[in-house]
């Protein structure tokens, strides 16, 4: 049973940006994951608990503040009851200027047969480093992903950076 938790990977990550709510939107790519354990609970055919970690590239990255967003590391839970199932999980954008923002998402997903399958929800940011320290925000993804775990989502919200603090005289 071959059902890769990768298909969360999308949800988050979408990055940051200026002090008025800004709106964003962008594609993730993810690879097959590094980490894909799964795990049957016997109460019932089917139900499955999952965990996967993948690394990420923007194919069309998302741009905040000057930094574009260029890689993800996207780490998930998920649970499955046959052919549909709910994740949760983090995501981390990695921008070029080696800022980072982190988003917490949650979804549903439907798999087929083979492993493949889409997902959908909802994501909102927790954390910033630099530039991005204090980002709020929040926004939705959908995607899919095929049997082996690979998964490709599209992302869009809204973020507000904090404004910078005044310089004190000397």
């Amino acid at each position: 049973m071959q059902k890769s938790m990768l298909v969360f990977a999308m949800l988050s990550a979408a990055t940051f940006a200026a002090s008025a709510q800004t709106k964003i939107s962008g594609r993730l790519a993810c690879g097959k994951p590094e980490v894909n354990s799964s795990a049957e609970i016997p109460d019932a055919a089917g139900h499955v608990m999952m965990v996967s970690k993948a690394s990420c590239t923007w194919p069309t990255s998302i741009e905040i503040g000057g930094a574009k967003a260029k890689t993800a590391i996207d780490v998930a839970t998920a649970e499955v009851r046959g052919a549909s199932g709910t994740q949760h999980g983090y995501s981390v954008a990695i921008m070029d200027n080696g800022d980072k923002a982190t988003a917490s998402y949650s979804g549903t997903l439907q798999l087929n047969k083979d492993g493949s399958g889409t997902f959908k929800g909802t994501w909102k940011y927790t954390s910033g480093t630099g530039k991005l320290k204090g980002i709020k925000g929040s926004g939705t993804y959908s995607g899919s992903a095929t049997a082996d775990g690979a998964a490709t989502g599209d992302v869009e919200g809204e973020y507000t950076l904090p404004a910078p603090a005044a310089k004190k005289g000397m």
